[in-house]
């Protein structure tokens, strides 16, 4: 009988050590917990006020933790927030550092933007013309969804167990680029077959974790819509809630969880009424389903995580003397700030001339790339990503902090409501960002992808 050649020898050991023939495999635990108020805490979005009036279903937050074959850890937080102010999440990942160990390039917070759900203290610091009462019912109700967090992380890290991983793809088509196309006249266009303008991203990309006996665990899926079909006073998950009821309806047992992937300049239109809220939310919860019936792509138990934060320059940093005349100015919105500001000069503070950008970088195998952007991203960053980065990659935005839009350079040439003068509305202390928006975000989310290859 022949001995083996040293080829041979080595190539067995290879084989039987790669993660999809050694048998190791991923860790994975999930939970989640109702976050919808029960003291009147304001709805968020929208710049007015609206008192809570009722429910049409639960708000939640839910929580994936993965554990790779080499024992790596990361957790990713969705929920129903319309935004997670940068304060409230450096608080949380501090708490999640501290009690779990999980550095800050292991956790990714991500909220769906829904306009249905409630105020967190520093989101969107003018935007409504509060009290001191309302203030502190949004005081207590963050530092409950702060230690909310860190419990619902903790609870999916106390449940990691052997789990397998699983990408796939479906399609909705309900979003459309609101810059490009007038919203009373899209019912109309879409009756007429009319193709609508504007860049768009159809995609449902969909990660399924399923235990060693097959049965479904979670269902982390994006799409790329603000969730705004809704303007009223209950609460209400909007679109992603409905899809999130849906997805758990047909599968008992699972959780559904959505991340808004690259929405800023895309809306569900036409819009407005309850019933097409539960159409998209229907129609996006099938983009799931078509996906899930179709050859998945298994993801080897192999994690990478990395973080960083870019500053994004002002265009302009504005001044007391501007400040002084915005007192006036007939926006009610950019006078509360113009008043803020003031303040803040008159304390001694001065003000920077960029802003900390939040990125994440997590390659799961050598399948599945995840980007995580703070802010409200337009698609462009998605499209562009995807191209870039190959199959697999996934561009998230409304990731940690919602800062403001975050524009292309195409969407900041164009100017407009996302790529122009209202970062006022936000609390920054400036009206714009710098032209080199773009450039600063794609250098430094290369240099992160950089860091997540897995070596051959």
């Amino acid at each position: 009988m022949k001995r083996p050649t040293v080829l041979v020898v080595l190539l067995i050991a290879f084989v039987l050590a790669h993660p999809c023939f050694a048998g190791e495999t991923w860790k994975a635990g999930i939970a989640k917990a109702v976050i919808t108020p029960e003291k009147p805490v304001w709805l968020a979005g929208y710049g007015t006020k609206r008192a809570p009036e009722g429910k049409l279903h639960d708000l939640w937050m839910k929580a994936l933790a993965l554990e790779d074959a080499g024992g790596r850890r990361a957790a990713i937080v969705t929920s129903d927030f319309q935004g997670i102010p940068k304060a409230m999440c450096d608080r949380t990942c501090e708490k999640l550092r501290q009690r779990f160990g999980l550095a800050r390039d292991q956790v990714m917070l991500t909220f769906s933007h829904n306009h249905c759900g409630p105020r967190l203290t520093g989101d969107l610091h003018d935007y409504y013309p509060v009290d001191a009462e309302q203030v502190a019912l949004v005081d207590d109700y963050t530092t409950q969804m702060v230690a909310k967090i860190v419990e619902v992380v903790g609870e999916a890290l106390s449940k990691l167990a052997p789990a397998n991983l699983r990408i796939g793809e479906g399609r909705a088509t309900f979003a459309v680029n609101r810059r490009n196309n007038r919203e009373a006249e899209v019912a109309d266009l879409l009756a007429k077959g009319t193709v609508l303008k504007g860049p768009v991203d159809h995609a449902v990309p969909v990660l399924t974790v399923t235990g060693t006996d097959g049965r479904l665990m979670a269902m982390l899926f994006g799409y790329a819509c603000h969730p705004t079909t809704l303007s009223f006073t209950q609460w209400c998950g909007d679109y992603p809630g409905f899809a999130q009821l849906a997805l758990e309806k047909n599968h008992p047992g699972a959780a559904a969880m959505f991340i808004n992937t690259c929405g800023a300049d895309q809306n569900p239109l036409p819009r407005r009424k309850v019933e097409l809220c539960e159409r998209y939310g229907q129609m996006l919860a099938e983009g799931v389903e078509n996906a899930l019936k179709q050859p998945m792509k298994r993801v080897s138990p192999s994690l990478r995580t990395a973080f960083e934060s870019v500053e994004l320059a002002y265009d302009k940093v504005v001044t007391r003397e501007e400040l002084q005349a915005d007192l006036q100015h007939k926006s009610a919105i950019r006078a509360r700030w113009a008043a803020r500001m003031l303040s803040k000069l008159d304390a001694g503070e001065k003000f920077a001339a960029s802003y900390p950008y939040p990125l994440h970088a997590w390659r799961l195998g050598r399948e599945m790339l995840l980007i995580g952007m703070g802010g409200e991203t337009v698609v462009d960053y998605a499209l562009r990503f995807k191209k870039e980065f190959g199959p697999g990659t996934w561009v998230c935005g409304y990731a940690d902090d919602l800062i403001a839009y975050i524009p292309s350079r195409r969407v900041w040439e164009e100017g407009g409501y996302e790529g122009g003068s209202y970062l006022y509305e936000y609390g920054r202390p400036a009206l714009r960002w710098g032209g080199d928006v773009e450039d600063r975000i794609v250098e430094s989310v290369r240099r992160l992808v950089k860091r997540t290859e897995i070596m051959p």
